[in-house]
């Protein structure tokens, strides 16, 4: 995944979360995917489609340990 795309999917994600906090890594041993950071907290992973070029997919984990009872 190149700079542009990096940028580009960093600020469609601030804009429909509504924070500034959301910044997106580049993965040194992968280039078709970059990691999801809101703050220094890591939430998700950003992939580039293969089916679709110029799509990408967002995969975000949500732990039970973290959810509030």
């Amino acid at each position: 995944m190149n700079e542009t795309d990096i940028r580009r999917i960093e600020a469609h994600l601030k804009r429909t979360f509504n924070t500034g906090g959301i910044k997106l890594k580049a993965r040194p041993k992968q280039n078709d995917s970059a990691e999801v950071y809101v703050d220094d907290e890591f939430i998700g992973v950003v992939y580039k489609d293969e089916d679709d070029d110029g799509s990408f997919t967002f995969q975000m984990a949500i732990l039970a340990e973290d959810l509030e009872a």
